[in-house]
């Protein structure tokens, strides 16, 4: 009897995707290219909020594109997020209001999956 092998997809970091998305190290580009064309890889959420954080406080990007960019870039066939609904609505609240991404992230998974958020 043959097991179901369970897909296993790879972890990239922040770098990889900014290398990918900024195009600003040719050789670096290449290299994200090739990791994300070859494999099917995992964008953990920490990961999508450390992007946030740098396209937003490096590279000064606005938060509209931000939200576009990353958006199209949870569509490409290679590339999965820990949890699509939460993300997708995370940056849709980062968008509208004047919050961080974390916190974002936070108002998402009360909206999408009904958790009580604390804060103080």
């Amino acid at each position: 009897m043959r097991k179901n092998k369970k897909k296993i997809l790879k972890l990239i970091d922040a770098n990889v995707i900014l290398r990918f998305l900024l195009n600003d190290i040719a050789e670096l580009n290449q290299i994200a290219k090739e990791i994300i064309k070859n494999n099917e890889v995992l964008i953990l959420n920490e990961v999508v909020a450390e992007i946030v954080y740098v396209l937003e406080k490096v590279y000064k990007v606005e938060r509209k594109d931000i939200c576009n960019t990353l958006i199209k870039l949870f569509n490409h066939p290679n590339i999965f997020v820990q949890d699509l609904e939460v993300l997708t609505e995370a940056l849709k609240v980062y968008v509208d209001k004047s919050i961080d991404f974390v916190d974002a992230i936070l108002v998402a998974q009360n909206k999408c999956k009904g958790y009580t958020v604390y804060t103080i």
